[in-house]
């Protein structure tokens, strides 16, 4: 006799293996470090001085 399987349990087993696989690759797309994104922020901040800082007063 075959092994009964439960269908609601089996297709949530399957839609957490789907979205654990999503998960993942959006983490190697989009996850960076602490440090890369201390990094991004300091560069931006100081591009932010160096425009502010060429503005002619009116």
């Amino acid at each position: 006799m075959p092994e009964i399987i439960n269908l609601r349990l089996a297709r949530k087993a399957r839609d957490r293996a789907v979205a654990a696989r999503t998960a993942e690759a959006n983490r190697a797309k989009f996850g960076r470090s602490k440090a890369e994104r201390a990094a991004d922020a300091a560069e931006r901040d100081r591009a932010e001085r160096i425009v502010d800082g060429a503005k002619l007063d009116d």
